[in-house]
């Protein structure tokens, strides 16, 4: 099973490649890199205290897949945004490829997605502020772009401390 020290970090070539549509003969292949992006993301949010979603990149899965685990899981295959806001605002955003840097970025406040679930239904989801914000980050990450590559200048960029580990028993 793969976890947190297999995420792809900062300047690996990977990140940087579009990656492949999910097709119908790759379902079978789903559950087991849903299991590898579930435990990365567990693993991140114990060491640093984030996570709300990863994209399949990220891990060396070149398809566009993204995990999400909010207050449920939620897996979408070949998300695909039909709508974006001309309203946009800005965020310090991380990411799990360089999680002590924060970027500040612009993002639409709201968006369409379309996208197929597990068992491979067609589905729609329409978004605003955060949720807005995590998917289009996730789904640049299926696009080979970073966040990173959409800072609003050169002073966009900010270390974030890694959080002190919590003792047994607090």
């Amino acid at each position: 099973m793969k976890g947190l020290a297999d995420i792809l970090q900062l300047g690996h070539p990977l990140l940087y490649q579009v990656c492949e549509p999910v097709q119908p003969a790759d379902l079978p292949q789903v559950p087991a890199w849903v299991a590898d992006l579930h435990q990365a993301m567990q693993e991140i949010r114990a060491k640093y205290g984030f996570g709300r979603g990863i994209a399949a990149p990220q891990l060396g899965i070149m398809k566009r897949l993204v995990y999400l685990n909010l207050d449920r899981p939620l897996v979408l295959l070949n998300p695909e945004f039909t709508y974006r806001s001309p309203e946009t605002f800005e965020l310090w955003d991380d990411c799990m490829s360089f999680p002590n840097l924060l970027v500040r970025v612009r993002r639409h406040q709201a968006v369409t997605l379309q996208y197929r679930d597990e068992h491979w239904q067609p589905r729609q989801w329409h978004l605003t502020d955060g949720l807005a914000e995590l998917l289009q980050h996730e789904c640049d990450h299926l696009d080979g772009v970073l966040c990173i590559m959409r800072a609003i200048d050169h002073q966009a960029f900010k270390w974030r401390p890694t959080p002190e580990p919590v003792a047994a028993g607090q």
